[in-house]
């Protein structure tokens, strides 16, 4: 067997080729979702009406009995209200869903994977959906503001941190 060469002349070295990354979106759906239209059910607001969106969001991850399979749900909780009198006009709550085919990447590199590349992929669809049902709820469409995943994934490690500091236990555990 002959030794593998570079294109100087030198001995190649033997290292073993790291695995390409390899996602793939199998399915995505609605897990659960529900449009609450409090204009409709109170009537409609007397005076300025000044809509004041807020959108909380939050995610879960978790492997699938197939190998390299993984599950990750975004859940999406839009609440649309009077600023003149802070009554709510509309509530959105969504948990969209999809399944992941995932390859290649390392095992400490997974979780964050998984909670910030996989929900980046759905949102466009959460975007879509989240707009059609305001619309066909009777107001504006809403588009959501794109969401940083980094972020909110790192504000999930500081959370975790402080309260693993506050119960005593120490702040380098992994994630599960």
């Amino acid at each position: 067997m002959a030794d593998e060469t570079t294109p100087n002349g030198e001995a190649a070295a033997q290292q073993p080729a790291q695995q390409p990354v390899r996602m793939q979106i199998l399915a995505q759906y609605i897990r659960d979702l529900s449009f609450e239209n409090a204009v409709a059910t109170k009537g409609a607001p007397s005076g300025d009406v000044q809509p004041e969106m807020t959108v909380q969001v939050s995610l879960d991850a978790r492997k699938r009995s197939t190998e390299h399979q993984y599950e990750v749900i975004s859940k999406f909780r839009v609440t649309s209200k009077n600023k003149a009198d802070d009554s709510t006009m509309f509530l959105i709550e969504l948990d969209y869903g999809g399944v992941f085919h995932v390859e290649g990447v390392p095992e400490d590199q997974l979780h964050p994977f998984l909670m910030i590349e996989c929900p980046r992929m759905l949102f466009p669809f959460v975007r879509r959906i989240v707009s059609d049902l305001s619309r066909d709820g009777g107001f504006p469409p809403f588009n959501m503001d794109p969401v940083d995943f980094v972020a909110l994934y790192r504000q999930e490690l500081a959370r975790r941190a402080q309260a693993q500091t506050e119960a005593g236990a120490p702040a380098n555990q992994k994630l599960s």
